[in-house]
């Protein structure tokens, strides 16, 4: 039985990577952690995966997941700011519900470093918190909609974003897909909001 994955917008982004006969078949995965790491997806379709992940518990987190699967998704420690690929070695890459994890000064050198690794034609998958979302300008203050708010007890920053905003990370790139999305749900007995933008883009080819 195929698990159904929480990271929804990865299945459209799959859906674009399934539309690029041209590329060869490798993806790699910006905050590859977590229970349940979406790359199980990619690999499902015959991907050859590889993820990078900041945390050592969420990255074993995933691997337990893997070795449970009895899939190799090829995810290891590292920093999306400098990933350890080589220039235009991935088909596609993304991050999800990550990069926005960091100051936007941060955020800007990981997207640079993705669009590095990617092959020309490539597509990337990109998602950033919105001012929309009920969060923002809570937490300590560290400039421009950036905070340091906490997550199960733990500090974390939280960068977030004005409408058309990260359009300018993408200025070099076509951009193929572009949802501004507002999501109301009730998370451990409250209503929250959460605000994200979500951007399919495409390298221009050599």
């Amino acid at each position: 039985m195929l698990d159904i994955f929480k990271q929804i917008p990865l299945y459209r982004f799959l859906q674009y990577c399934q539309e690029e006969s041209r590329l060869p078949r490798t993806i790699l995965d910006c905050g590859a952690g977590g229970s349940q790491p979406p790359l199980s997806l990619f690999r499902t379709y015959g991907y050859e995966t590889n993820g990078v992940e900041f945390d050592p518990k969420q990255l074993e987190l995933a691997n337990e997941y893997a070795r449970h699967k009895a899939q190799l998704l090829h995810i290891q420690q590292g920093d999306m700011r400098h990933l350890d690929f080589a220039s235009e070695s991935m088909g596609f890459v993304y991050s999800y519900n990550s990069v926005f994890h960091m100051r936007k000064a941060d955020v800007q050198q990981s997207v640079s470093e993705m669009k590095r690794i990617l092959m020309p034609g490539g597509l990337m998958f990109v998602n950033f918190l919105t001012v929309n979302d009920s969060r923002c300008g809570q937490g300590r203050d560290l400039g421009k909609h950036e905070h340091e708010q906490f997550d199960d007890s733990v500090p974390v920053i939280h960068s977030y974003y004005e409408p058309g905003e990260p359009d300018l990370l993408f200025s070099d790139m076509e951009i193929l897909y572009k949802e501004d999305r507002v999501l109301e749900r009730i998370y451990e007995g409250e209503k929250i909001r959460q605000g994200f933008v979500d951007y399919i883009v495409k390298k221009a080819d050599a």
